[in-house]
């Protein structure tokens, strides 16, 4: 009888164990899709410092609306809001990095989309009955407040694609067009020579 127990109790932990493994999978599934390729959907290489790249981010993003939350010579941050439905709300946060790779700058952009929802919570209003003391009725205000409800990574390559043009506008000129050197100054002109000296031969 015991014996019985015990496989019982074994067959019914090796069960519980494949589950949490196949739950674990499930719900690594996502993260398991992260690749790690070599694109550069998130990154490009451009001309200058890391605080021009970064001042021409600044520009990009507050030429399309957005509110800068930061911005120095190392990082930018803004973000933009939108209502595509009466009771829905979405903020897009981008965030830049500027590195320094030689003598150009590694500029590296996330876009998170953050969506929210507006959920209604009905308060109830108060209304004195004499020696009965308070009583509480279904009227009254709505304190509405907004839920995030999902939050996602955009992995657009257009969108970033777009961003890049874009920033490639507000980057200083090359260091290659600077001003052309100055043509050398014309050599002075030699001095005639003298005439030979003439000898009276009377």
């Amino acid at each position: 009888m015991r014996a019985s127990r015990l496989s019982s109790a074994a067959v019914a932990l090796t069960s519980a164990l494949i589950l949490s493994a196949c739950g674990g999978r499930a719900a690594d599934s996502t993260v398991l899709r992260e690749s790690f390729d070599s694109g550069d959907t998130f990154s490009r290489t451009v001309e200058g410092r890391p605080g021009e790249a970064c001042e021409a981010a600044r520009r990009t993003l507050l030429s399309q609306g957005y509110a800068i939350a930061r911005s120095d010579d190392a990082q930018v941050e803004g973000n933009k809001n939108f209502q595509p439905r009466e009771d829905d709300h979405e903020q897009l946060v981008l965030r830049i990095s500027c590195a320094p790779r030689g003598s150009q700058t590694l500029v590296f952009v996330s876009a998170v989309q953050d969506r929210y929802a507006l959920k209604k919570s009905p308060t109830s209003a108060s209304v004195g009955v004499g020696a009965l003391g308070s009583v509480s009725l279904p009227f009254g205000s709505n304190d509405d407040s907004l839920v995030k409800v999902a939050s996602s990574t955009v992995t657009d390559a257009e969108f970033y694609r777009r961003f890049f043009q874009r920033l490639q506008q507000y980057l200083p000129a090359a260091a290659g067009k600077s001003a052309p050197s100055p043509s050398p100054s014309p050599s002075p002109a030699a001095a005639p020579e003298p005439a030979p000296a003439v000898t009276d031969q009377g």
